[in-house]
């Protein structure tokens, strides 16, 4: 095998992945493209900064080397930078798209930038890097075959809870990020509705000085975050559901409806959150879920 040639920057916008805590996971060709590219467009302007004058030291480029010119398009103001990053594309200039860490996109901004650009007409490059996702993946033992990432759950609410419904039911490795002062309730609710003996694997401050993988079922995981101070970022790989277990009676069907419409849901919502969560046929759902209505639960 031969040595590559050293790539040259065409014009175009390039999505770059950037680390996602250790600076020395920052790629050459992620380097060369942050410190040669004529604009950079991200969250920050004092991070991204930093990170280029560190990619200029992995390049090796002298002081006097001029520095791109640092755009802010962070998720308030991405869409009103579009016209000037087209604008510049149209001049025959090389853009990169960074955000604070890891991939432009995934639970970052990014999307808009993207979208416009390959609208437009304009080349877009990719420079893969860290991930938080598949880091997590593969630190926490669980995944084997698929996943789904979910990002951040919603913080409240029907939309929560029919998204929490999901996860229970789904038989895919599903990958959660969360902030410190959410993760402890976040495993409470995993463990109300995937069952507390569900495996699951947190991960915290992955690539960093003080890296943690938490592993076990969602309620030791859970009473573990409750009775510690936790700062960084987490990220929450929850395992699969079981396909071995057999059908779910009218009973307990009967509860999980109440359940829903006690948190808040109407009948209606109630229905679809138990039949993502168990697979049951929404017809014999709903019609449990007329005579529970008819011996008093209510409907919203």
């Amino acid at each position: 095998m031969t040595a590559a040639e050293p790539e040259t920057m065409e014009p175009g916008l390039y999505v770059v992945g950037t680390p996602i805590g250790n600076l020395q996971d920052l790629t050459p060709r992620a380097a060369m493209v942050l410190t040669e590219a004529d604009a950079v467009i991200c969250e920050d302007t004092r991070r991204t900064g930093k990170l280029i004058g560190y990619a200029r030291d992995v390049v090796g480029v002298d002081v006097d080397f001029r520095r791109p010119t640092l755009l802010v398009g962070n998720e308030h103001t991405e869409r009103a930078r579009l016209p000037e990053v087209l604008d510049r594309l149209s001049q025959g200039q090389r853009l990169a798209l960074v955000t604070d860490a890891g991939m432009p996109t995934v639970s970052d901004p990014g999307t808009a930038v993207v979208s416009a650009v390959a609208a437009a007409g304009h080349r877009t490059f990719v420079v893969p890097g860290p991930s938080a996702v598949s880091a997590a993946l593969a630190v926490s033992g669980l995944l084997n075959g698929r996943y789904v990432f979910e990002g951040f759950l919603p913080r409240k609410g029907q939309s929560r809870s029919i998204r929490l419904q999901a996860i229970a039911a789904d038989d895919r490795v599903t990958v959660l990020y969360e902030s410190p002062n959410r993760v402890a309730a976040t495993l409470v609710d995993l463990a109300a509705t995937c069952g507390a003996d569900r495996e699951v694997a947190v991960a915290r401050e992955l690539t960093k000085l003080h890296e943690e993988v938490v592993r076990g079922t969602v309620a030791s995981a859970a009473e573990h975050f409750a009775l510690t101070s936790t700062k960084g970022e987490i990220v929450i790989v929850v395992d699969g559901a079981s396909t071995e277990s057999g059908p779910v009676d009218d009973g307990d069907l009967l509860e999980m409806l109440g359940g829903h419409v006690r948190d808040g849901l109407s009948r209606r919502d109630a229905v679809t959150a138990v039949v993502a969560a168990t697979g049951t046929a929404k017809r014999r759902v709903y019609d449990l879920a007329n005579s529970l209505h008819r011996q008093g639960e209510g409907d919203r």
